[in-house]
């Protein structure tokens, strides 16, 4: 399969991020290179996904002069020399890559390319439940129980404290560890005992079934005399769109005068996700462009199908990255939303993701992307029309604890609110604009 720059541009799909923020376009997962007559056929040999890995930077990269490497070279030397195992061939593969300087461009192994597509994919196969870890007291419990999931089913609840996962006590295990051991293949089973409200710990048996990730979270907030929609994103998985659909449309339903859109801490995903949503609240106006190494561009646009024009406020931070810096750049530069927060991540490239034959996989930067106003936010973020900067012992306690998100203890919030409160009262005199936020002050604020 020969696959043009052109097609990843305009491919309606697009796929993962990884723990490098990430906007990525997704091109078909089977081997993404077929090896032409002309060239050497290693078949089963570590060669292959060399050759492979090779070819698709070679075609798709987005710096035509492979940042001065000379590139043939690099194939002659890959494939001239000899591996005695697949993951020696992986290892000479990610130290060539690293000779492009591009974080970005990088090998996943057979288990990084499976737990990153199924990441990006918005489900996983678990029993429907969200853990957290009383810093003061190590102990764990429910803060979420999906709706319709095993864990509901048995009748786990929100403040459950989950003692024992398999017969092994959740003192000595990481909220990760726990939550990989609540994951597995759809249909088998965990065992969980829990306690309510200090009682007699009880056990159920759950079967794992097919889960959708909860990438959203939103809710009503009063702010003054103004009904506010609270709006949390966690990154831009195959799911957030439907999800942020949801919520808008819910809070409108419960008469919100304004959104707060919460984009602190994630790190991108999907860039088609970014588009979508971005769609939801802009009305006209561009939204990104996007530059190939063969100078083409392309402009992408809102097309009119926005949910709501009621006045927006985004919060940011330095985790704040890649498609969150799409949909932020495009709502603050067609003047939408007013932006919250500290200078975001400084993403300002776009990967595609190739499966390769062994079921290893590649991201490739194919794009750089800059915001409607031709701004390139390489290494320089977005800096917030007004800026909230938190301590490191702030931003610990807040984002430790995520219930206080959104709340009176958290500092960056209110000032979103307060903000919008102003937009909010600004839009009840007649004859004002909706779907245009005025602040009377933009600044920098610091606590």
């Amino acid at each position: 399969m020969n696959l043009s720059i052109r097609t990843l541009r305009f491919s309606p799909a697009s796929l993962m991020r990884g723990a490098i923020a990430s906007s990525l376009l997704a091109i078909p997962t089977a081997p993404a290179f077929a090896t032409s007559s002309a060239q050497p056929v290693f078949e089963d040999s570590p060669k292959a996904v060399l050759d492979e890995a090779w070819q698709i930077i070679d075609q798709h990269y987005v710096d035509g002069d492979f940042n001065r490497v000379d590139w043939q070279a690099v194939r002659q030397s890959l494939l001239g020399r000899e591996y005695t195992s697949r993951d020696e061939a992986y290892s000479a593969l990610r130290t060539t890559l690293r000779q492009l300087n591009d974080p970005y461009t990088r090998f996943l192994s057979p288990r990084e390319y499976s737990e990153l597509t199924e990441q990006t994919s918005g489900e996983v196969s678990g029993v429907g439940l969200r853990l957290r870890r009383d810093t003061q007291t190590s102990k764990v419990f429910v803060t979420e129980v999906a709706e319709g999931s095993p864990a509901q089913q048995a009748g786990l609840q929100p403040g459950d404290q989950l003692l024992l996962v398999d017969s092994q006590t959740t003192d000595r295990i990481t909220i990760e560890g726990i939550s990989q051991r609540l994951r597995g293949e759809e249909g088998t089973q965990v065992t969980l005992t829990v306690s309510r409200n200090g009682t007699a710990p009880r056990t159920v048996i759950l079967t794992r079934t097919l889960q959708e990730i909860p990438t959203v979270e939103h809710a009503v907030k009063q702010q003054g005399n103004s009904r506010i929609g609270y709006i949390r994103l966690g990154e831009f998985n195959a799911h957030a769109a439907e999800q942020m659909e949801r919520a808008i449309t819910n809070l409108t339903q419960e008469n919100v005068e304004g959104f707060v859109l919460d984009l602190r801490g994630n790190p991108g995903g999907l860039y088609q996700a970014s588009i979508t949503i971005s769609r939801m609240w802009l009305q006209r106006g561009s939204i990104v462009q996007l530059i190939d190494r063969e100078g083409h561009s392309e402009s992408i646009r809102a097309n009119g199908t926005a949910i709501t024009q009621l006045p927006l406020t985004v919060l940011v931070d330095g985790r704040s990255a890649s498609s969150s810096e799409i949909l932020t750049g495009a709502l603050r530069d067609n003047g939408r939303a007013t932006v919250v927060g500290s200078t975001t991540f400084g993403k300002a490239l776009v990967q595609s993701l190739h499966g390769l034959s062994d079921g290893s996989g590649l991201t490739v930067t194919v794009a750089h992307y800059y915001t409607p106003n031709g701004t390139d936010l390489s290494r320089k973020g977005i800096v917030p029309d007004i800026e909230v900067e938190l301590s490191d012992r702030q931003r610990q306690e807040l984002f430790n604890n995520p219930v206080l998100l959104g709340t009176d203890a958290d500092i960056q919030y209110l000032q979103a609110a307060q903000v919008l409160e102003q937009t909010i009262l600004s839009l009840r005199q007649p004859g004002t604009v909706p779907g245009i936020n005025t602040p009377s002050q933009l600044g920098r604020v610091e606590f």
